[in-house]
């Protein structure tokens, strides 16, 4: 569906049915998958042949919904994860070992900054941690020889800092690694970073993708671009022999546009398991195809409420990078010209004791860890999300103890405001 609009690929993407076949993406709840001779599966376990014979690895419901996703951003190859968390750790550890190092912004989502700066730490991968807002030459000076990525959000979780995707990129290909960008809020209705020089990009589909807070996920899509054999003693894993695979050099048998995702599938989800479920797949093919319908109403009602907000005398901060005058308004307009997320995030000229107030009187506006949903959610993240950062960690991410997040839904622009409204009354 190469030539197809993005709406169209949101509705159709992915899966063609032949006749006679199921119209709706068939959900394929089965573990296993029946073969008629070994030598038949020893192919698939050879990496000789293409199919399926453990969902812990692939299964085709996946495959289909990936297939889309991939479409949608312009890759060549792509996969689900049972979570964002799980598509995060799996871009990085597919190239990236004990011993490596790695450059990420600052400002990323609590639950990353965690995964890179604690978990990730632990099994020997170093992370160093710029802001999204550095020079050129700061930027450059963060690489070390065993730097093997770059890791960046489109627009960050909760501080909406839009990355500089041409500059990370630039700084990225000179040093011969490539970027990872989380496009989560963005989604590639509203950016496709590809077409600005990123190489990865991950989702938590858990998000707008699903759009109904139906199912928890992840994606990976690759670029096909990134050249691993030029680049090849910074990447082992997918330049030399896989001993676990007989030998196979997954860039010399899978190319440019199929190294990455296969190593990551037959390596890491075979030992890892962190599946996405076929129904959940299911759940967020539905979500898809309504994507692109959603995303204008969602920006449409960030905007009303960023609106609202920027002038009210209890109010001390807004930032949302569709609203002009904000800060990355104008790498928004470059990256994001359609608009930006529906997410509002916001401080109190009365602090973080403010803050806890309007939290207790809102009414419309759920107070939940999710974001990104068809229906309005709320959330104080110092209290919640990003309560494992100290306070010189959260303002390095972009965060202060009165900042409220509000992920504007679906609903009538004029009731989110009224509920703000009153909420902001009982300060």
């Amino acid at each position: 569906m190469k030539d197809y609009n993005i709406d169209t690929k949101c509705v159709q993407g992915g899966y063609t049915p032949g006749n006679g076949e199921p119209r709706q993406i068939p959900i394929i709840q089965s573990t296993t998958f029946k073969y008629a001779t070994s030598e038949e599966m020893g192919k698939l376990f050879d990496l000789e042949a293409s199919g399926y014979f453990y969902t812990r690895l692939q299964n085709p419901t996946n495959d289909m919904v990936a297939a889309k996703i991939c479409e949608l951003e312009g890759g060549s190859a792509a996969m689900l994860t049972s979570s964002g968390q799980a598509a995060n750790f799996y871009a990085i550890f597919n190239i990236a070992n004990c011993g490596d190092h790695v450059v990420a912004s600052s400002t990323i989502y609590g639950g990353t900054y965690n995964l890179f700066h604690v978990t990730m730490r632990k099994m020997g991968i170093d992370f160093t941690f710029v802001d999204p807002d550095c020079t050129e030459e700061e930027l450059f000076a963060a690489f070390r020889p065993n730097t093997k990525a770059v890791f960046g959000e489109t627009i960050a979780n909760p501080a909406l800092t839009v990355l500089d995707i041409e500059k990370f990129a630039k700084a990225a290909h000179s040093h011969g690694v490539p970027l990872i960008v989380d496009n989560t809020f963005a989604t590639p209705v509203n950016c496709r970073p590809f077409e600005w020089g990123c190489d990865i990009v991950t989702h938590s589909t858990t998000k707008y993708m699903d759009g109904h807070g139906a199912g928890v996920g992840g994606c990976i899509v690759d670029s096909g671009k990134f050249d691993w054999l030029a680049n090849a003693d910074k990447f082992p894993g997918l330049t030399t022999p896989d001993d676990s695979y007989h030998g196979v050099t997954y860039a010399e048998k899978f190319g440019l546009g199929g190294a990455f995702i296969t190593k990551c599938t037959a390596q890491l989800m075979r030992d890892f398991g962190s599946i996405q479920s076929p129904q959940n797949a299911f759940l967020l093919n539905l979500g898809l195809e309504s994507l692109h319908v959603r995303m204008p109403r969602h920006c449409e009602n960030g905007l009303a409420v960023a609106k609202y907000l920027k002038n009210h005398p209890k109010i001390s901060f807004v930032t949302y990078p569709g609203l002009e005058g904000d800060k990355y308004y104008s790498l928004a307009k470059k990256y994001m010209p359609s608009g930006t997320c529906g997410v509002v995030s916001f401080g109190f000229a009365g602090g973080r004791t403010a803050a806890e107030t309007f939290m207790k009187h809102l009414k419309l506006a759920a107070i939940e860890t999710h974001v990104a949903d068809a229906r309005t959610c709320c959330l104080h993240p110092a209290s919640a999300t990003h309560r494992q950062m100290n306070d010189s960690e959260l303002v390095a991410a972009g965060i202060t103890p009165d900042l409220v997040r509000m992920s504007c839904g679906l609903e009538n622009s004029a009731d989110l405001i009224a509920d703000i409204e009153q909420a902001l009354e009982q300060i």
